[in-house]
């Protein structure tokens, strides 16, 4: 568990690294970040309460997920306009792969609606499903 944990911990620095920038200029753009940083703070939530840093709490996990359910089933549609920022890190081949990138997306919507939390046990096989998808479209397609 350890090692999802810390891949999911990776994965949430990065999420969080483009959303500490205050520069963007456009809306588009910040909505996209917007959505990306409520995912990572929701896999934050279950990282800290996988790790121990935080207690159990099987309705703040739950809700986590949903969270990561409803910005990721949103993300499609925050990137259908071909928009960018001088701070934005999505690159073009989301444009050109169009279809990938929204299986991704969805892949990451599933893993986060098939995930049950009902202990701390179980955050770990969620944690390596949602890192999982995360680390696969950031792999493609953010800078």
């Amino acid at each position: 568990m350890q090692k999802i944990v810390l891949a999911t911990a990776l994965v949430i620095s990065a999420t969080f690294g483009v959303m500490a920038r205050a520069d963007v200029e456009n809306p588009a753009v910040m909505a996209r970040m917007d959505a990306m940083k409520t995912i990572g703070g929701s896999l934050k939530t279950l990282g800290d309460m996988a790790k121990g840093a935080v207690a159990f709490d099987a309705a703040a996990a739950n809700a986590a997920l949903d969270a990561v359910e409803q910005k990721a089933a949103a993300v499609p549609a925050l990137f259908e306009a071909q928009e960018t920022d001088p701070e934005s890190e999505a690159k073009p081949e989301i444009w050109t792969n169009w279809e990938d990138f929204v299986a991704k997306s969805k892949a990451l919507e599933m893993a986060a609606a098939g995930a049950t939390i009902t202990d701390q046990a179980s955050i770990g096989a969620a944690m390596g499903a949602l890192g999982g998808t995360c680390k696969a479209c950031h792999s493609d397609y953010r800078m």
